[in-house]
Order: C-alpha cells, then structure tokens, then sequence
C-alpha cells in the first residue's frame, strides 16, 4: 500500500509540473511581425505574405544587408507570393502559383527572383538557380521619407497592371506585374451578351462601359447602354449613355441623355452625379 500511495503521489507531482510548466509558456510578439497584402489586378488575386522587420537605428543596405548578398525580402520564413492566374512580370510570363521573393540588393541595381522553393527561408545556400521562374534586374529609387518596418504592397494600380513595391529605409524596388483582362472579359461579352439570350439590363450596361473605358466600338457600346436604360434607367447607366452619345460626336444626344441622369439623380439624392452632369453639360455646349 504504501509503494502504491508512493507511485500516486509520484504521478499528482508530475502532472502539477508539467501542467506549470505549459502555463509558464508566453505568447509575446513576434520580433518581425507577419502579414498579409491581397490585391486583385485585372481579373487576378495576387497575395504576398511575409514578416516585417524594423531597422531599430540600423543602417539596412549596403551594411546589416550587405550588397550583392541574396536577401529573402523580408524575415524568418520566406517570402511568398501567390498568383492565382498567369501574370507577366518585367516581361517575363509567370505561371499561376506560389513562389518565393528573393532580391540581391544592389547600390545602383537590384536582381529580383522568383522561385519555386518556398521553404528556404534565410538558407539561401541552398538556393537552385534552376528553380528560378522569373530573375531580372530593376533600379532601385531613393525615397524622400524613411520607411522605418519593411513594407511590401502594390502601388500604381490599374484595370490590369500594378507594381508590387517593396519599400524600407530610404529604397523602393518596384515590379511590374501584367494580368491578362482583354481575353477573359472579351470571352465573356461574346458569351452573355452577343451571342446571350434573355440579355440583362446590368450585362448590357458593363459590357458598355468595358467598351467605353477600353475606346472599343463606340456604336455598338452605345446601343447595348441604350437597351439597358429602355426598361430600368439609372442615374449612373443614362451617365454612361450620355459619354457614349459625346464619343459618337452626337452632343445633342450627349446633353439630352445628361439631363435625364441629373434629373434621376436628384430623385437618388445623389449629389455627385449631379455635378458630373452639368460639367459635362457644360463641355458639349462648347462642341
């Protein structure tokens, strides 16, 4: 009995321990903090996800990273980005995927890679060139304020093009990334409105505006605006409508489609529109 009480009181003590100890455990933050930047260009959602360094009174490049020293773009894991369709980057087409970011930063030039492995982290000397899907060389621009955490976002955005921006202390490296919009969005229109049945007023008036914005078949892109404002007129559509009349160098047809806009606007109580009318008003009275 007593080698038994022995072993119970043997076992209670250990349980007390261990159970110290997993409390003893702190949860504190993370010395480079990770994060997350999404960003959909064109028709594609990019991602990048890295920890963010500070400098902390260090100098960066040229000393604590020295140049030409391959650098993972950022701290602890590697660096990735995820393109969830092909994009071209400085030129160079890039299939859908993940892939690590790294750079060799450079005084007056920087080499930015992409790489199939994304599990090197800093093991850069395990690096295989081969592995490489895109490597090229861009100029690297000084910043007039300090950034003081490493900042990796996308700047310059358009309807299919952005730079991805890595931005710390007084540097900023830009990439240019391409998506493919043209073809999917022109799929699309041939599909649900030219060759579509029981046409939408809504499909009618984005295939009109994808016209307008990309200086596609003025006509035709009036037509389709046209028949979405036939049974359901929006303040916003029968603007697109009077723009499509003035790229038809109709002005009449420009301003009389602008007065209605104005007038369903202010039923909407929508002050914007207003003002975009009557300055557009303005412009084609001068025509």
């Amino acid at each position: 009995m007593r080698r038994r009480g022995t072993i119970f009181t043997f076992v209670i003590a250990l349980a007390i321990f261990c159970s110290q100890q997993v409390m003893a455990q702190l949860t504190i933050p993370a010395a480079s903090s990770p994060a997350t930047v999404t960003q959909r260009v064109g028709l594609t959602d990019i991602t990048v996800k890295y920890s963010r360094p500070s400098l902390k009174g260090r100098k960066m490049f040229g000393e604590t990273l020295p140049y030409g020293q391959p650098w993972r773009a950022g701290a602890n894991n590697s660096t990735v980005i995820e393109f969830k369709d092909p994009v071209t980057l400085q030129g160079t087409p890039v299939p859908a995927g993940e892939y690590a970011i790294y750079t060799i930063p450079g005084e007056t030039e920087w080499t930015v890679i992409f790489n199939k492995n994304t599990k090197l982290g800093g093991n850069t000397k395990d690096y295989k060139k081969e592995e490489d899907v895109a490597r090229f060389k861009v100029k690297p621009l000084k910043t007039p304020t300090k950034t003081e955490t490493l900042t990796i976002n996308f700047a310059d955005v358009t309807p299919s093009t952005a730079n991805l921006e890595i931005l710390w202390e007084n540097t900023s490296v830009k990439v240019k990334i391409i998506a493919e919009v043209e073809s999917k969005v022109m799929a699309q229109i041939q599909e649900q409105v030219i060759n579509g049945k029981d046409v939408k007023p809504d499909l009618y008036a984005a295939a009109a505006v994808y016209y307008l914005d990309t200086n596609k078949d003025p006509k035709l892109a009036l037509e389709w605006i046209k028949k979405a404002n036939e049974k359901d007129p929006k303040f916003w559509n029968m603007h697109t409508q009077a723009k499509l009349h003035a790229k038809n160098k109709d002005y009449k047809g420009a301003i009389a489609s602008a007065e209605k806009s104005i007038a369903l606007a202010k039923e909407a109580k929508n002050d914007d529109y207003v003002r975009m009318n009557e300055k557009a008003i303005a412009e084609w009275k001068k025509m």
